[in-house]
């Protein structure tokens, strides 16, 4: 039988995978301003806080158990453990690790998590090379730069349609990244950045499970790998992400390709990062938000009789399960995630414990919660109404959750959380050592002491 081969595609598309290349060879050494250059610190301080926090967690020891029958090389250093591994395996390790507790930085326009596959990468390869700090942030701005300028030309068709962005753009910003490190000419930095395209990484059918954090982790390896065969003359597609059977035009009906080109080198889109003060769904977070101000005003679970929570279609299409049976699947539950709020005050990782979410009076709280769509209200918005056992009620609307961009955490509140994650595996002293090390970086003529205090003292 025949087929139809005809496809709606875009034959005339402007050359942006060379554009790209060019501006990842070109640009010079921090050439941005001293805010995008304190945002680079926050993010791998963010990133690397997340890494070690989740360094013993199962899916983390899972995946360096299946890498050790590898039997590979001491070239990279696991953040949070005593192990080294390939490179290519220490940017896969760090990257899922990254991510489990999904706590990790989030470029809001496209839910991106941009560091978890790019400093995964960046940080395994520098290690081997030897780079110095500044070499690193350099890389890290310039890769994060590419995977969010890739997916504000996709998103959110690209999301829609299933593939989870963070994976699939994620590979691209990993390579430009290690291929800045690599110091490749333009024709080889093209070439890793096609290698990559052919590698889209992530389905959001696997959220709620350990191959979710795989994707930031699989991306970081394979765009490693781009750069590291572009090095050694491996070609690809010099159109790779543009022509019509390319990488955007296969994996989303909507390619706008100014937003690649628009203010390159002028405008970052790191700039554009937040970061999580709740470990999970980015979608969850006013919900939440609203649940701490209403325990704020000193209202107990016991007294609820029910919250009526108005909130868009999209935070029930990712986070709606009702019944989560373990803390992965309650990270993408709005009713545990609630229910956690305004029992604690907080959603850490701790509120996302196994026996935690299975608790009976979690459980019995979970059920009070009557979730609405209602896409008049904007996805970072949430609109609580809480009714008392004693009749009354109270209204709490959340337009700007903390950790947004009109509401960002603070550098003392990044570093809270980077405590609250690593104190347990490194000690307090020892984590308020590498904290100052992630500070400056920029400054750091190598990563050796910060490796150092990465790894757990016996």
């Amino acid at each position: 039988m025949a087929r139809n081969t005809q496809v709606s595609a875009d034959h005339n598309a402007p050359p942006v995978t060379r554009t790209l290349a060019e501006f990842v060879v070109n640009h010079p050494s921090q050439g941005w301003s001293d805010a995008v250059e304190h945002e680079a610190h926050r993010t791998f301080l963010n990133w690397l806080g997340c890494a070690v926090g989740a360094a013993h967690h199962e899916s983390t020891q899972a995946a360096l158990a299946a890498v050790q029958m590898l039997e590979p090389a001491q070239q990279a250093t696991l953040a949070g453990l005593g192990e080294r591994v390939d490179m290519a395996s220490a940017a896969l390790i760090n990257g899922i690790s990254s991510h489990t507790f999904d706590f990790d930085d989030t470029h809001l326009k496209t839910i991106i998590h941009p560091a978890g596959p790019v400093a995964s990468a960046v940080m395994a390869l520098a290690e081997h090379l030897g780079s110095s700090g500044r070499e690193v942030i350099d890389a890290l701005v310039l890769g994060i730069d590419v995977a969010c300028r890739v997916g504000n030309c996709l998103y959110p068709d690209h999301y829609d349609r299933g593939w989870h962005i963070t994976g699939t753009t994620g590979m691209l910003g990993a390579s430009m990244a290690c291929a800045r490190l690599l110091k490749l000419d333009v024709h080889q930095t093209q070439m890793a950045l096609g290698l990559a395209a052919s590698q889209p990484i992530g389905l959001r059918e696997q959220f709620g499970t350990m191959t979710k954090p795989f994707h930031p982790g699989g991306a970081a390896r394979a765009g490693l790998m781009s750069a590291l065969m572009a090095s050694k003359g491996f070609t690809s597609s010099p159109k790779a992400l543009e022509a019509p059977r390319g990488f955007a035009q296969v994996v989303s009906t909507k390619f706008d390709w100014s937003e690649i080109d628009s203010e390159l080198g002028k405008r970052f889109e790191i700039s554009f990062n937040t970061y999580k003060p709740f470990a999970c769904g980015i979608v969850i977070h006013p919900s939440i938000d609203a649940c701490v101000q209403l325990k704020n005003k000193g209202i107990k679970p016991e007294q609820i009789e029910r919250l009526d929570l108005r909130v868009h279609s999209l935070v029930l299409e990712l986070t709606g399960k009702k019944e989560p049976q373990d803390g992965l699947q309650g990270k993408f539950s709005v009713y545990h995630s609630c229910a956690a709020g305004l029992t604690f005050g907080r959603a850490g990782e701790e509120e996302y414990d196994d026996a935690l979410v299975n608790r009976a009076d979690m459980q019995a709280l979970r059920r009070k919660i009557n979730a609405i769509v209602d896409d008049s209200i904007d996805e970072a918005a949430a609109d609580l109404t809480a009714h008392l056992t004693d009749g009354t009620s109270h209204h709490i609307r959340v337009d700007h959750a903390i950790g947004s961009m009109e509401n960002p955490m603070t550098d003392e509140l990044l570093m809270g959380k980077f405590h609250a994650l690593s104190d347990a595996v490194l000690g307090e002293s020892q984590t308020q050592a590498l904290i100052d090390q992630c500070w400056t970086l920029g400054k750091a003529p190598n990563l050796k002491a910060l490796l150092a205090l990465c790894v757990p003292k016996k």
